[in-house]
C-alpha cells in the first residue's frame, strides 16, 4: 500500500500538524507501508527572509517529501500559520497525484487552501481527512461556502481529540472517528538525574502563554535557581516578550528552533515542562511528549489539555494566572521524590495511550476498510500469516 500525506503548511516552520504528518510518516514506514508527504517548502534565500522574520529549517526536505510551493503568514485561530496560497500550487500537487498513483491519500486540515484542497478536488483515491484545530474557526464558514461540496470525497473523517471534533461538526457532518496524536517515544527515559531546568516548547503565538511564564518566571528563579529553556520560539520574539514585560533574561536561555532530536534532549534532561497556554488547544500534543520523556507537565487547565492532563502527570493551573504558575512550579521543584513519581507516571500514559506503532495500526485499520472495506494487515503479520 502507498500513502500519500497531505500537509498545508511548510515543511519549514515547526508545527503540531507538521510533527504529527512526520511522526506518522515514519510509524506507517514501520509497519512496511510507502509514503510521501505533499507539504510546502521554504528554501534558503532572501526572498524567504523577507516573506519570513522567524527562524526555520531551510536545508534540504528528506526523501519522501515532496514540496509544492512557498508559504506565505497567515493569522489563523490565535496563531500565525505558514500556509501554501500560490496557484502554481494546484497544478504541483495534480502532477505529484498523477505521478505517485496513492492507494490512499490521508489530509490533514482538509479545508486548509490551497494544497488540501486541490489534493482531495484531484484525487484518483479514497481520501482520509483529519482535523487538528479547536476554537471558533471561523475561517471555516468561508470554506464551506466556496469548496465545501469537496466534502463528499472525503472517505473518512478522524479529528485527534474531542475538542477538535467538536470545532469540526460545528461546520461539517460526520462521524469523526477520534484517533490522538501521537508522540515521539525514547526508548529509556529516567525521571531522576535530571539538570535544574524547566522547558518550554512551543511558538511564540500569543496562545501559547509565553508572556504568563515569562512573567511568572523572576519568582520561580528567585525560589527555586531553575533555569528556563526556551525551545521553538524565535529569539527575535522572545526578547521583545522580554521587554514588554520588563523582564531581564536572568535565567533564560533562549534555544530557537530545534531538530526533533535536540527537543528530545532537553526534554529528557529537564525537571518540568510549563504549557501556559491561555485556549484555543486542540489536544496538547507537547505535554504528550513530556510525557514520553518521564517529565512532570504543569498545564493550563483548558479544555484540549483536559483531555491530555492526569491527577498523575502533573498539575492544572488557572489559564493566565501568573501567581497559580509560580505556585505549582515551585511546588513541583521543592520536593523531588513526588516530581520522579510523576515522571514515571507520565511515561506510562504515553506508552499506553499516544505509542505511535499503536496509532499507525488504527490507521493502517482505517486504510483498509476505505480500500476494501476490511482493515488492512501491516507488512509482518501479513509475512507471518502466509
Amino acid at each position: 500500500m502507498k500513502v500519500g500525506i497531505v500537509v498545508p503548511f511548510s515543511w519549514s516552520f515547526w508545527g503540531a500538524v507538521n510533527e504529527h504528518a512526520e511522526l506518522q510518516a515514519e510509524a506507517l514506514r514501520r509497519l512496511g507501508i510507502e509514503t510521501r508527504t505533499i507539504i510546502g517548502n521554504d528554501p534558503p534565500g532572501s526572498f524567504t527572509r523577507i516573506l519570513h522574520p522567524r527562524l526555520g529549517r531551510h536545508d534540504e526536505p528528506p526523501a519522501g517529501v515532496i514540496p509544492v510551493g512557498r508559504s506565505v503568514i497567515v493569522p489563523a485561530n490565535g496563531s500565525l500559520s505558514n500556509i501554501v496560497l500560490s496557484p502554481g500550487t494546484l497544478l504541483e500537487v495534480r502532477r505529484a497525484l498523477e505521478r505517485e498513483r496513492f492507494d490512499v491519500l490521508h489530509v490533514h486540515e482538509p479545508m486548509t487552501p490551497v494544497i488540501c484542497v486541490a489534493a482531495i478536488a484531484f484525487a484518483h483515491c479514497p481520501v482520509v481527512a483529519t482535523w487538528h484545530a479547536a476554537g471558533p474557526l471561523r475561517w471555516n464558514s468561508h470554506a464551506v461556502h466556496f469548496w465545501g461540496f469537496l466534502m463528499e470525497r472525503v472517505d473518512y473523517r478522524i479529528a485527534v481529540s474531542e475538542q477538535a471534533r467538536q470545532s469540526a461538526e460545528r461546520f461539517f457532518e460526520g462521524p469523526f472517528d477520534v484517533i490522538p496524536n501521537g508522540a515521539l517515544i525514547p526508548p529509556r527515559a529516567d525521571p531522576g538525574g535530571r539538570e535544574h531546568r524547566v522547558v518550554f516548547a512551543g511558538r511564540h503565538d500569543p496562545r501559547k502563554g509565553l508572556p504568563v511564564l515569562v512573567k511568572a518566571w523572576p519568582e520561580i528563579h528567585r525560589r527555586t535557581g531553575a533555569r528556563l529553556r526556551l525551545a521553538g520560539a524565535d529569539p527575535l520574539a522572545v526578547r521583545l516578550v522580554l521587554a514588554r514585560q520588563r523582564v531581564s533574561d536572568d535565567g533564560i536561555d533562549v534555544l530557537g528552533l530545534l531538530s526533533q532530536a535536540r527537543l528530545t534532549e532537553e526534554l529528557l534532561s529537564a525537571k518540568a515542562l510549563v504549557a501556559p497556554s491561555v485556549g484555543m488547544e486542540s489536544f496538547g500534543m507537547v505535554l504528550a511528549r513530556a510525557f514520553a520523556c518521564a517529565l512532570p507537565v504543569v498545564a493550563s487547565d483548558i479544555p484540549g489539555y483536559r483531555d491530555v492532563m492526569t491527577p498523575e502527570t502533573g498539575l492544572m493551573v488557572p489559564p493566565g494566572d501568573v501567581d497559580a504558575l509560580i505556585e505549582a512550579v515551585v511546588r513541583l521543584l521543592e520536593d523531588e521524590p513526588r516530581r520522579r513519581s510523576i515522571g514515571d507516571a507520565a511515561r506510562r500514559v504515553a506508552e499506553e495511550r499516544y505509542s505511535w506503532d499503536t496509532i499507525g495500526r488504527r490507521l493502517l485499520d482505517v486504510y483498509g476498510l476505505v480500500v476494501d472495506g476490511r482493515p488492512a494487515v501491516p507488512a509482518p503479520l501479513r509475512a507471518a500469516t502466509a
